[in-house]
């Protein structure tokens, strides 16, 4: 099976969570960056079924849509619940809470208005953030002292998560603090514990800029 993923050359989650399922699966793939360039000419071949990336070529047909790309790539790498239908759900549960805290994100980074920009910003880190970022700190806590958001062990779930948090407190939106984490333990020890696996830690140094 020849697999190629395409997303623009960003440590972002919807494609990140991906990569890294892959990566720590040995699973090999093509791991496809395109530049904007390349991007506007796929758009006009109809590369993108939707219009938006990541998608994932799976010999000759195309998967779109992350969550569904991180389930097949967290099914061959082994993590995704294969065999339990409730612990399936909750990976799914928060890939989709992922993909709502980014929704809510979003129409800060497409604001093209400054002053507008940051006051959607300071509403982000004073009410809409901290709301969303306890949904998913609960969900941590409802799992026990696993360490994990499923069952004890790693999974896409963690992968999404991770690269979700850190986006958000890596101080690369502004406004918004890269101290927002503190006030969510759990995710903060799940940020430590997620970078400091080993094949976690390779792929960071592998793709350091």
């Amino acid at each position: 099976m020849k697999l190629k993923l395409i997303y623009p050359d960003l440590p972002f989650w919807r494609a990140e969570t991906s990569r890294l399922a892959l990566f720590i699966g040995e699973i090999e793939f093509e791991d496809y960056r395109p530049s904007r360039e390349e991007i506007a000419k796929m758009r006009t071949e109809g590369v993108f079924p939707f219009g938006q990336f990541p998608v994932l070529q799976v010999d000759d047909k195309t998967i779109a849509q992350t969550g569904a790309i991180a389930r097949f790539c967290g099914k061959l790498s082994g993590l995704y619940p294969t065999e339990n239908d409730f612990y399936a759900a909750k990976v799914d549960e928060v890939i989709d809470l992922a993909t709502d805290i980014t929704g809510k994100i979003r129409p800060s980074l497409i604001e093209k208005d400054p002053e507008k920009r940051m006051e959607m910003r300071r509403e982000l880190v004073e009410t809409v953030l901290p709301n969303w970022l306890g949904f998913m700190e609960t969900l941590l806590e409802n799992n026990g002292k696993t360490g994990y958001f499923v069952d004890d062990s790693l999974t896409v779930a963690d992968l999404a998560a991770w690269r979700l948090c850190g986006w958000i407190s890596g101080g690369i939106i502004d406004g918004i603090p890269e101290t927002i984490l503190d006030a969510f333990p759990l995710l903060n020890a799940h940020q430590n514990h997620i970078s400091n696996l080993p094949k976690v830690a390779e792929w960071l140094e592998k793709n350091r800029k």
